[in-house]
């Protein structure tokens, strides 16, 4: 029997990484170190689907551990997130909080919206992630 795909949400600070476990409606803690991560990666299947905003590289060694297990990342550009989590009216912003928009972002957003779904650490380390403060290639400046 096939798992169930479940979204989580993983909200990346410099200290620790909030996680919300969408189906199951399960929230934690772990640090963000090689312990806190490996930590993380032991709780997930290969089916999870992973939802973090990029966050100026923070978010690189959980994501690059993920791919590595088997684990599909999705790294999301902050400001749809932003927008989402205003659309449905959670205002409220904490880290734990942060990580439930994400997974429930991940579960109501196109394929298409989903800024890049990366699965190898080639993939992570070429994501090409769209920021607001990013200059553009036609102009040289930011946007």
């Amino acid at each position: 029997m096939d798992e169930m795909r479940r979204f989580v949400g993983i909200d990346v600070a410099k200290a620790a990484l909030d996680v919300f476990i969408g189906s199951a409606g399960t929230a934690f803690t772990v640090a963000n170190d090689e312990v806190g991560i490996r930590d993380l990666v032991r709780q997930l299947v290969p089916a999870d689907f992973v939802i973090l905003e990029a966050t100026g590289g923070l978010e690189t060694p959980v994501a690059s551990a993920l791919a590595a297990a088997g684990i599909a990342v999705a790294l999301v550009n902050p400001r749809q997130v932003r927008d989402f989590a205003r659309a449905t009216g959670r205002l409220a912003k904490t880290d734990r909080l942060d990580a439930e928009v994400l997974a429930r972002f991940g579960e109501a957003a196109p394929a298409d919206t989903t800024s890049h779904r990366c699965t190898s650490r080639a993939q992570m380390a070429w994501a090409d992630i769209e920021s607001p403060n990013q200059p553009t290639e036609e102009s040289g400046s930011a946007r």
